[in-house]
């Protein structure tokens, strides 16, 4: 445990971020699967979601959970995948 005062509140602050990042990671996750399943399953939803996914996909690039090129990445399997369905 750390003694100096700045070193305390960094523990606390990264608490913090590493709870809003698992969060966002987790509903990233959640909303490629969803996506995922709809194509999959050829739903009548399946554009929807995948533009949903995509914007997730895209606000984690913003924030720096995901690298814009890993982002990219995603996005155009996700897209190539809806396509050929």
């Amino acid at each position: 445990m750390p003694n100096i005062k700045s070193a305390k509140k960094r523990v606390l602050v990264n608490k913090t971020k590493a709870a809003r990042n698992k969060s966002a990671n987790s509903a990233l996750k959640t909303a490629i699967k969803k996506a995922n399943a709809a194509i999959e399953a050829n739903s009548a939803d399946k554009d929807v979601l995948v533009k949903a996914a995509v914007k997730k996909i895209d606000q984690a690039a913003a924030k720096g959970i995901l690298h814009k090129n890993n982002a990219a990445r995603k996005k155009s399997a996700l897209t190539v995948k809806a396509n050929k369905a």
